[in-house]
């Protein structure tokens, strides 16, 4: 890599940085207040960044993100909720690194099936933004399930109907709009690096 587009890459990485310090810092411009639960659309940032400059800067991006919603668990949480699980690194730094990560071998592996960038792109996207559903919700239930009364005001036994409720509707929320963002924003910045 030539030292101008190392260069131009790591002052796009620090521009996605600070995105991800103004969405998790600025009420509606990465979460949107659902109730008990929030729907993010920060992982669309981990995700296009992660399609278009690679796993390890998706991972970083992605990092970023899970440090800062486990620094506000403590001081600022984003819901009364976050206070109580994001406080688990396991539940806010992990799904967040992984994000990025399998949404890129997801689209890589498809890319090499298909030879189609936009549609791989879509299936990388999903995968990504589900991995983080998945890994959140299923870590809130395999660490907080005895205590679901507390957090959730929901009996033990009817946690897993409700967590399964919070995926199928914000999940798919969250995949749906990084399916249709996330790969448009994406080809700008490979076409960006590409000039």
């Amino acid at each position: 890599m030539r030292n101008s587009q190392k260069t131009y890459t790591m002052i796009l990485m620090s521009l996605f940085i600070a995105i991800i310090i103004l969405q998790t810092s600025i009420p509606f411009l990465g979460y949107i207040p659902a109730g008990a639960l929030n729907i993010t659309i920060i992982h669309i940032t981990v995700i296009a960044v992660a399609l278009a400059l690679g796993p390890k800067k998706g991972a970083l991006i992605g990092g970023v993100w899970g440090i800062i919603t486990f620094i506000r668990a403590f001081v600022s949480p984003t819901s009364p909720l976050a206070a109580m699980v994001f406080v688990n690194p396991m539940i806010s730094v992990f799904p967040r690194v992984l994000i990025g990560v399998v949404g890129y071998y997801v689209y890589a592996v498809f890319f090499k099936i298909t030879h189609k960038e936009y549609l791989s792109m879509n299936f990388g996207a999903l995968m990504g933004s589900l991995t983080n559903t998945i890994l959140v919700l299923g870590q809130i239930y395999l660490f907080y399930r005895n205590h679901s009364m507390a957090l959730y005001h929901v009996d033990t036994h009817k946690l897993l109907p409700y967590l399964l409720g919070v995926a199928g509707i914000n999940g798919v929320l969250e995949a749906l709009v990084a399916v249709l963002i996330a790969p448009a924003i994406a080809k700008v910045i490979k076409k960006a690096i590409k000039k």
